[in-house]
């Protein structure tokens, strides 16, 4: 079996009475975005529509800000609030990962035999 090196995982995700935002949520508006459709984002994802939906809500209400619009007759884009916050969290978990890394390195560099992965550092 292959050894992987030790590293870190940080995921962001932003809470209210209970969770409202994190990976998933940024994932299936990046999809909505592209494939300008709930129900095909949701498919994409291997996702249940109605879970989408209840995702979707459920993030709407922890946070107070509508994030998608649907039209009449299907098809749905992210409204400029759901843009922004998708920018702002995808911002922040860039930085949170990064600045993660480099703690853990600096943490346990010492004391574990940890490789340093530049592509992995990267992503």
């Amino acid at each position: 079996m292959e050894e992987s090196a030790l590293h870190v995982v940080i995921t962001a995700r932003i809470f209210g009475e209970e969770k409202c935002f994190g990976p998933g949520v940024a994932m299936l508006l990046e999809r909505v975005r592209t494939l300008r459709s709930l129900r095909a984002a949701a498919m994409d994802m291997d996702m249940a529509y109605s879970k989408a939906w209840t995702i979707l809500k459920q993030a709407e209400r922890g946070l107070g800000k509508k994030l998608v619009t649907t039209a009449t007759g299907g098809g749905a884009s992210l409204t400029p609030e759901g843009e922004a916050i998708l920018a702002a969290y995808q911002r922040y978990d860039a930085q949170l990962k990064a600045y993660g890394r480099a703690l853990f390195r600096e943490s346990f560099g010492d004391l574990l035999d940890l490789e340093r992965n530049e592509s992995e550092e990267e992503a």
